[in-house]
């Protein structure tokens, strides 16, 4: 009597514990998607986490890169549980197409995302310069699930693996480039075209402790505004590397800003007056106190014209996407 072969552990649980991981990674990247979109604030020890995500790596055409990576993990999620949501014993056959195909689907994704995670940790330590805690969670992740692919299962073909590593690999590698090819060699040292409003977003990583430099220039408007807001007692307490920060401050621009009463909330920072930040018990960056009130978040310059009463000329030159 011959007995039947034992099935491993490792590949009776391997779908399940690759769908477990790719939903941690879902969970995570819907995490910072949502703090992208909304212009939040992660919750992170450190605030190299904002830093990547005010990045303009962080965004793919014109989306935060966070939503690509959940629906990526989500494929995951679905291509290891869809084979076990058929009864085998009363349909073996499909049961026994949908193991083979999505184990190929498995293989080919995970290549994709361990590569592409792989050039992330690059771009954190080369170009950014700031660890994200998400970001190598998010490497990790897909670094283990593709340890779990390609021992999940018995591969009768060791070398269809290598194959479609190589042919994904190289695929997700020249994509990648492609795709960032642009982010560090913008067509004009300022970051404006010719008759175009100037971009209020941050480009690249920030000058330690100091933050992005301002870009944009100041009109007569601009700068009556900025004196105007000193005379009344306006603060604007400020992070340096918050990027919303730095939206404000291309809105009035540079000559416009330096007229401006602003407190630095973190230590690191210059000039740092942490202390007034803890009295005046600021949440977020940036937050306007005027006239005894407080207002976070990137205001337009006509907006702080009519808190803070300004009567004077209002044609300004920059303005935010949406107000």
């Amino acid at each position: 009597m011959s007995r039947r072969r034992s099935i491993p552990w490792m590949h009776r649980w391997s779908r399940p514990l690759i769908a477990a991981i790719a939903g941690l990674g879902a969970i995570t990247t819907a995490y910072l998607t949502v703090v992208k979109l909304t212009q939040g604030t992660a919750a992170c020890p450190t605030q190299s986490c904002d830093l990547v995500l005010a990045s303009d790596y962080a965004t793919v055409f014109g989306l935060p890169l966070a939503l690509f990576g959940f629906l990526a993990y989500t494929s995951m999620a679905v291509f290891a549980l869809a084979p076990l949501a058929v009864n085998q014993a009363q349909n073996k056959e499909l049961r026994s197409t949908l193991e083979n195909w999505t184990w190929l689907l498995l293989l080919a994704g995970v290549i994709a995302m361990t590569v592409f995670s792989g050039y992330l940790i690059y771009l954190l330590v080369f170009q950014i310069q700031a660890l994200c805690l998400y970001c190598i969670a998010s490497a990790v992740f897909s670094l283990s699930l593709l340890v779990l692919t390609i021992i999940g299962r018995s591969w009768e073909d060791v070398g269809q693996i290598v194959f479609t590593a190589i042919v994904v690999g190289m695929v997700t590698l020249i994509g990648t480039l492609g795709v960032y090819a642009n982010v560090n060699n913008p067509t004009d040292p300022s970051g404006v075209t010719a008759g175009q409003p100037a971009t209020l977003e941050p480009s690249g990583a920030p000058i330690p402790g100091v933050g992005w430099p301002i870009t944009t220039t100041s009109g007569e408007s601009e700068i009556a505004l900025a004196r105007h807001l000193k005379e009344v007692g306006a603060k604007e307490y400020i992070a340096w590397w918050c990027p919303h920060c730095h939206e404000q401050k291309q809105l009035f621009g540079k000559e416009a800003y330096s007229l401006i009463n602003h407190i630095e909330c973190d230590p690191r920072g210059q000039n740092p007056r942490p202390d007034l930040c803890q009295a005046a018990k600021i949440e977020g960056f940036p937050t306007w106190e005027i006239n005894d009130k407080l207002y976070p978040n990137v205001q337009s310059l006509e907006n702080l014209a009519n808190i803070s009463g300004y009567k004077g000329p209002r044609n300004f030159k920059n303005f935010p996407d949406a107000f």
